[in-house]
């Protein structure tokens, strides 16, 4: 079986590199997929498969039942939605959307999902059961993200899907290599927005004034001071202040500022406790430096939880289908943020990552998630696409 599986991954494998390169010259944002779902709806009806479309806004859902009768029901998960960044790579397909780029490799993604279903079309008289392939918009879109509106719209249900597998390519592992954990994966994603209140006043006279700028500064260093002495130390817990906004002339002392960061933990508990000392500190040393400020703490995504049943499974699908060497279990969690944590709360699921840094380039070398030189090898595209034929067909088969 997975000799077949290997072999139909090749066969394809031409056009899931097509499909890539067309989805990454042609980037679209969190809820503007229009482009990318329709390739996605033409691709998984040529295939026979049950589509619908619209599914929470751009997602497409395609069933393959399998021949064998009825069964339990596993769903095959990626994201389609691009960032907003003006790509620096030179590739030749590169984007053609001035200031957007497939950054987080969501492109391969749903190109490697599409690859797969194509493989599992044409083992579906081996199948006893069905696999749901779901294609989900707006994954980048924190607070709100795209898996809530799929939920709601019925993707988990009609029929009902049992467990679920994801995949995300990931630059700090070699093309090939599956990587997992049992549990807790990634992490919960909050943001805050602050802002700073004090006094204008020239900047020869600090004295009339109220330095919304110092303050602020205090803020900034008491927020890390807040982790490191009232954190317990080995809790994953990372507060970043990403922008700051004030003041309009050199010799201004403002009277506003605005900050915006986030906020990753791992833990619940955590999470819950974070917004009220933040809020004390925030105000505490605020005030005593003569001003004001006032906290926004929005709730993200959640943790991404993956059932422990599922990634036994997967570590020895893996060394079976892929061969020794080719699974890696992730000593600790990653605070990067994930909304395939909405359908892990509902459902058994598990997400994996898949290497893409091409073999002998040096880690450090290799450009990371986000960046505007993102590149993914590749050559990592049949591991991916075997890697979830293999783990369809098992889970149904082991059920």
């Amino acid at each position: 079986m997975y000799s077949r599986i290997e072999e139909l991954a090749l066969k394809h494998n031409p056009k899931v590199v097509e499909w890539r390169r067309a989805i990454h010259s042609q980037p679209e944002l969190s809820a503007e997929e229009e482009k990318t779902a329709a390739l996605v709806a033409r691709v998984l009806t040529s295939l026979g498969l049950d589509v619908r479309v619209n599914v929470g806004g751009h997602g497409v859902v395609g069933l393959l039942k399998g021949g064998k009768g009825d069964g339990k029901v596993i769903a095959l998960r990626a994201d389609m939605d691009a960032l907003p960044l003006q790509e620096d790579t030179g590739l030749p397909f590169a984007s053609t959307v001035p200031n957007i780029m497939h950054a987080c490799g969501h492109d391969t993604h749903t190109a490697m999902l599409m690859g797969t279903a194509c493989v599992l079309s044409e083992m579906k008289d081996e199948l006893e059961g069905s696999v749901k392939f779901i294609f989900q918009p707006a994954e980048e879109r924190n607070p709100i993200g795209g898996a809530p509106g799929m939920i709601k719209d019925g993707a988990l249900e009609n029929p009902h899907v049992d467990a679920l597998f994801a995949l995300h390519v990931w630059p700090s592992f070699e093309t090939g290599t599956v990587i997992s954990r049992p549990g807790p994966m990634m992490g919960a994603s909050d943001r805050f927005y602050i802002t700073v209140t004090g006094k204008a006043a020239h900047g020869s006279a600090p004295h009339q004034g109220t330095d919304a700028i110092i303050i602020a500064s205090q803020i900034v260093g008491g927020l890390q001071t807040l982790v490191s002495r009232m954190m317990p130390p080995l809790e994953p817990v990372v507060i970043g202040v990403a922008t700051i906004k004030g003041g309009l002339r050199y010799n201004v002392i403002p009277d506003k500022v605005e900050m915006e960061g986030t906020v990753r933990t791992i833990n619940p508990a955590i999470q819950d406790k974070l917004p009220g000392l933040m809020e004390r500190a925030i105000v505490g040393y605020a005030r005593a430096l003569g001003g004001d400020a006032e906290l926004k703490y929005v709730r993200g995504y959640p943790p991404t939880i993956n059932a422990r049943e599922l990634y036994g499974m997967v570590s020895e699908t893996v060394t079976a289908s892929l061969g020794k060497g080719h699974f890696a279990t992730l000593d600790n969690p990653d605070l990067g943020g994930e909304d395939f944590s909405y359908f892990a709360a509902l459902r058994p699921a598990l997400m994996a990552w898949l290497g893409c840094r091409p073999a002998g380039m040096p880690p450090e070398e290799m450009t990371v998630l986000h960046n505007s030189r993102f590149a993914p090898d590749e050559g990592c595209f049949p591991w991916g696409v075997r890697f979830m034929a293999s783990c369809a067909v098992d889970y149904l088969k082991k059920q």
